[in-house]
């Protein structure tokens, strides 16, 4: 879908409390939560007014996010559990 916001907390709600937590106590998370949001905000933008992109380059940015956004839940779960 184009234009859909991929913030954490709308696709982890159930995480909703780690992610705060760990935005407020840990470092890491927060500088790479960071990067997520800001790409998720410019692939948005991107979406928004018609990819003035090539489409590799917005695969990379997909990719990229994903990436994070993996890097992120697994840092999640591992809290989850502590």
């Amino acid at each position: 879908m184009l234009n859909e916001n991929h913030a954490l907390i709308i696709d982890f709600p159930e995480l909703k409390n780690d992610i705060v937590q760990l935005m407020h106590h840990d470092a890491f998370f927060q500088e790479k939560s960071q990067q997520y949001h800001i790409l998720d905000y410019q692939i948005r933008q991107l979406e928004i007014s018609g990819s003035p992109t090539d489409d590799q380059h917005m695969h990379l940015l997909k990719q990229q996010r994903a990436l994070l956004k993996d890097v992120l839940y697994q840092q999640l779960k591992a809290h989850q559990k502590s």
